[in-house]
This record gives structure tokens, sequence and C-alpha cells, in this order.
């Protein structure tokens, strides 16, 4: 259901939840090492979570990513829609573009029930409680 960029930026922001901080910045090498993913792919998403608030950065030679305090109440939602963008949650599951209530795909009522839960979800977790999550629970990243 999210594209491969999508999930990179929620492992990223979940990484850097966990194990970065305005003292202790991380380099895009690091972060990309650490969850198995490519470099500049991630860079570029990186970036784009940046430019959206989502994400705090500082360049430089002591520079790199972390989460500031005011990105401490991003929700998974905000970083889906800044990646996927608002219509993730709507679109059509199986991809076509006339899919409805009126003129349903095959899996529409399925998939609508789905998505309605995940968007739930992903629009009351906080990047933050996650992490606290994985630090608690010994979850994979």
């Amino acid at each position: 259901m999210f594209s491969k960029a999508c999930t990179y930026a929620i492992r990223a922001a979940l990484y850097l939840a966990v194990h970065a901080g305005p003292q202790a910045r991380l380099g895009v090498k690091e972060i990309a090492e650490a969850l198995d993913v490519p470099k500049h792919f991630l860079a570029k998403i990186l970036q784009q979570l940046v430019r959206n608030n989502l994400v705090s950065s500082v360049k430089g030679p002591s520079g790199g990513f972390f989460l500031s305090e005011a990105n401490q109440e991003v929700t998974l939602e905000q970083i889906v829609e800044c990646i996927d963008g608002p219509d993730v949650f709507h679109s059509c599951i199986l991809g076509l573009p006339v899919c409805s209530s009126e003129n349903p795909c095959p899996l529409h009522v399925q998939a609508f029930a789905f998505r309605e839960g995940l968007h739930y979800q992903v629009k009351h977790q906080t990047i933050v409680d996650l992490a606290r999550k994985i630090e608690r629970e010994k979850l994979a990243l």
C-alpha cells in the first residue's frame, strides 16, 4: 500500500527518534547503513521530510538529521502524506482509476475497511510513541 520511499521515510524517522537528538545528529550514510537502504535515495527522502518540517537537519561537519522539539508530535500520517500524498488512503487498492462505492473493484469493500483502520492508526500514532514502543519492547526496525 505504501511506496518503498514511504516505508524508508517511516523507518528513517523512527531510527532518528530512537538514536538521534539535537546534540546527537546522524548522517545519511549512518542511517542508510543501519537500515540497509540506498544512501542517495534516502538522502532525497530525508530532504523532503526536512522541507516539510517533519524532521530537522543541520548542515556542516557536525551536522546531520534529528528530531527537534517541534518534530516530537509528527504522526505517521504526516510522513505518509508527505511522501505518498493524501490520496493513499482513498485510492483503489488495485490501482483502478474508476473505483468507488458506485463502481467498485472486486476488493473495494474489504480494502475500504482495511484502509480506514490503517488510516485511523497512522493518524493517531506519533513517531516518538512508536520509538518508545521499539525501545520498550525491543522491536525490529
